[in-house]
C-alpha cells in the first residue's frame, strides 16, 4: 500500500522538557523521554506527520560552577555531558526529529527575539531583585521554599545550596496576564492534564501572580541579553554583546526551545506548519513554568499557546524521590545492558504510571520483565511458532473470521458492542481483541501509557489462556489419528494464535520498536515501518483482526526475551 501523501496527513508536534546537562542522566531523567518517544511512534505509525523534540538545557549557574570545579570551560563541560545523554537515548531507541541544545545558534537568536518582542509589547521592565536563587532551578519565591533544621532549601533540590542574590534585573509582567490565563483555562478545559494538575495550577493563578525576573546581572555563561537598560540594542559594532547587559535567565531561555525547534524566528513557513505544539510532556516540578509563565510569554510575543500540557509525576526508589545528587537512582545504560533496549523501555512505562508518582525498584522491574515479556508474550510467540512448525509443517494458517467488531479500533455501533458482550467465553480471540484495541487506542491518545500497556498485555493473557483451553497438542494427536474435525479446528486455533501475536507485536511497537520486527519475522510477515515508526500504512488498518497476509510460512522459533535472574551483576543497576 502506498504511503499517505504528507499533505493529507494530520500533523502532530510533541516535546519533552529539556534536561539539565550537569551530569549523566538517570532513569528518572529519561523517563518522560521514553514515554514521549512511544507517543511519537504511535502517531507516526498512525500516519500522522509527526515532529518530536527533546534535548538539553545548558545555561544554568550550576553548570558553570561544576565546569569550574573540574577546570573546564562551560562549553566543554556541557559537550561532555550532552554526549552522555545522547548515548543513553540512542541505547533506549529514542527517535527525536531534533535533539535541541540551548547552546545552538538558532536558539540564541530565538531567545533574543522573544525578549525583543516582550520589550516592544511593554511586558518587560527593569527592577530590583533580592531573594533566594536555586542554581538548578532559578529564582525562588519564599512560598516555594522549605525551612527545617538544615536551613532554607529548595524542595526540588534540597542538596543544592541556595544563593542569596541582590541585583538589578529585567522583569516580565506576568501579573498582567492573570485574567487572560484564567479565561484560557476556562475556554480550554483539557489543555492542562491530568485534571488534578490543572486544578493545582488554577489555584496558583487565582492566588495572584507576581512578575518574574528574566535576566541575570554579571553572569557570563548564558545567552546575552539583547537590550540595554535604556532600551537600545546590546549588540556591539563588532557583532558581540555588551556584557554589562547580562544574560537571559535560564528558565526564560529554556522554555523557548519549543519554538526554536520548529523554525522560530528563522523559518516562518516551518513555524506556521508546526506551531502551536500539540503536546508538551513535562514533570510536575516545572508545571508552573509551562502552564502559567510559558503561555504568557507566547502571548506577549503574539504567538499561540500550546494545545496540551501533560504533567507526569516523579520516580521514587524505595520511598524516596530519585535524585542524582542523592545518588539513589537507576542507571539507564546498565538497565539496557541487563534488559535490552525494549525490555528497559517496557518495564519503565509499565511499572511507572504516567500521571502520578510511582515507587519502583530494580527487583520490581526484573519481576515485570520476566512475568510479562519472558513468560507471557515471549512464551506465547515462541510456542505458537513452534506449534505451527511442528503440527502444520510451518505453513502459516489463516485466522478465524472476525466477529461483529466493526473497525480496527473497536465496535462501530452500540449493537455491535452488545453482540460482543453476549459472545461466550474465551472461544473467540477476535472478540477480546475488539475491546482491547479500542481501549488501547483510547489510553494512548489520553497519554495513559501504563494503562495502554496493561490493556494490551491483558489480551496476551487471554491468548495464553486460549492455548491452555484449546490444547492444540491434543488436537494434533487427534488429527494425526484421522479426525478431520480436529485437523480443521487445529488450523483455526493456530491461525488465531498467529494473528494474536501479529496484532500484539504491531500494537506494542511504540513501546518495543526493536522487538516488533522480530516478532513479525518469526511469523513470516514483513514489518512495514521504518526504525522510527515512519512509513507503512496507517496502523489502524493493520490492527484489524484478519488484516495480515494470507498464506506463507513461519520462521523458526527463537526466544525474544530470555528470562533473567537477579544476581550481583544485574543488581548493580540500582545505585
Amino acid at each position: 500500500m502506498a504511503d499517505t501523501p504528507v499533505a493529507a496527513r494530520r500533523r502532530y508536534y510533541l516535546t519533552t522538557a529539556i534536561a539539565y546537562a550537569n551530569s549523566a542522566p538517570g532513569l528518572h531523567t529519561l523517563y518522560e523521554v521514553i514515554g514521549a518517544d512511544a507517543i511519537a511512534r504511535w502517531h507516526r505509525m498512525r500516519g500522522d506527520e509527526t515532529r518530536f523534540l527533546t534535548g538539553t538545557d545548558e545555561h544554568s549557574v550550576n553548570i558553570a560552577m561544576k565546569a569550574a570545579e573540574r577546570g573546564m570551560t562551560p562549553r566543554a563541560f556541557v559537550d561532555e555531558q550532552v554526549a552522555l545523554f545522547q548515548r543513553a537515548e540512542d541505547l533506549l531507541g529514542i527517535s527525536p526529529d531534533r535533539f535541541i541544545r540551548t547552546t545552538d545558534p538558532d536558539h540564541v537568536r530565538s531567545a533574543q527575539e522573544m525578549v525583543r518582542r516582550a520589550h516592544a509589547n511593554g511586558d518587560i521592565y527593569q527592577g530590583h531583585y533580592e531573594g533566594y536563587y536555586c542554581p538548578n532551578e532559578g529564582f525562588k519565591a519564599p512560598s516555594d521554599l522549605v525551612e527545617d533544621a538544615a536551613g532554607v532549601r529548595c524542595p526540588n533540590h534540597p542538596d543544592v545550596p541556595l544563593q542569596w542574590l541582590t541585583e538589578e534585573n529585567w522583569f516580565f509582567r506576568l501579573s498582567a496576564y492573570q485574567e487572560r490565563l484564567l479565561r484560557h483555562y476556562e475556554e480550554h478545559p483539557d489543555w492542562v492534564q491530568p485534571e488534578y494538575r490543572r486544578n493545582e495550577m488554577l489555584g496558583f493563578i487565582r492566588g495572584g501572580l507576581e512578575d518574574f525576573s528574566i535576566s541575570r546581572a554579571g553572569a557570563t555563561w548564558g545567552i546575552p541579553f539583547p537590550i540595554r537598560a535604556d532600551g537600545s540594542s546590546a549588540q556591539l559594532p563588532d557583532g558581540s554583546w555588551d556584557p554589562a547587559a547580562g544574560t537571559i535567565y535560564v528558565w526564560y531561555d529554556a522554555l523557548i526551545n519549543y519554538i526554536t525547534g520548529v523554525g522560530f524566528p528563522d523559518d516562518p513557513a516551518m513555524f506556521a506548519t508546526w506551531w502551536p505544539a500539540d503536546l508538551h510532556v513535562i514533570g510536575k516540578d516545572i508545571a508552573r513554568f509551562h502552564t502559567i509563565f510559558w503561555p504568557a510569554m507566547l502571548w506577549s510575543a503574539g504567538l499561540e499557546a500550546p494545545r496540551r500540557v501533560w504533567i507526569h509525576g516523579w520516580l521514587h526508589l524505595q520511598g524516596e524521590r530519585m535524585s542524582k545528587s542523592r545518588g539513589n537512582f537507576l542507571d539507564p545504560v546498565a538497565m539496557v545492558d541487563a534488559l535490552g533496549s525494549d525490555g528497559a523501555r517496557y518495564v519503565t512505562l509499565r511499572e511507572v504510571a504516567f500521571d502520578r508518582d510511582a515507587d519502583v525498584s530494580w527487583d520490581t522491574f526484573l519481576r515485570r520483565y520476566n512475568a510479562d515479556l519472558a513468560n507471557d508474550f515471549g512464551n506465547l510467540v515462541n510456542r505458537t511458532v513452534a506449534m505451527v512448525n511442528r503440527y502444520l509443517g510451518g505453513q502459516r494458517p489463516d485466522p478465524s473470521p472476525a466477529g461483529p467488531t466493526g473497525g480496527a479500533m473497536g465496535p462501530d455501533t452500540d449493537d455491535d458492542a452488545a453482540t460482543l458482550e453476549r459472545t461466550p467465553g474465551s472461544a473467540l480471540l477476535s472478540t477480546a481483541w475488539a475491546f482491547t484495541v479500542l481501549d488501547y487506542a483510547t489510553k494512548m491518545e489520553g497519554c495513559l501509557l501504563h494503562e495502554a500497556i496493561a490493556s494490551l498485555f491483558g489480551f496476551v493473557g487471554e491468548a495464553n489462556r486460549y492455548v491452555d483451553a484449546e490444547q492444540p497438542w491434543v488436537l494434533a494427536r487427534e488429527a494425526q489419528a484421522g479426525a478431520a474435525e480436529a485437523a480443521t479446528r487445529l488450523r483455526g486455533v493456530l491461525g488465531d494464535l498467529v494473528e494474536a501475536c501479529r496484532l500484539v507485536g504491531l500494537a506494542a511497537a511504540p513501546f518495543m520498536p526493536q522487538s516488533a520486527p522480530r516478532v513479525l519475522a518469526q511469523l513470516g510477515i514483513d514489518y512495514p515501518y521504518g526504525a522510527d515508526g515512519n512509513g507503512g500504512p496507517p496502523l489502524e488498518e493493520l490492527l484489524a483482526w484478519g488484516a495480515g497476509p494470507r498464506g506463507g510460512r513461519v520462521a523458526e522459533a527463537s526466544p525474544l526475551f530470555p528470562r533473567l535472574e537477579l544476581d550481583a551483576e544485574t543488581a548493580a543497576v540500582a545505585r
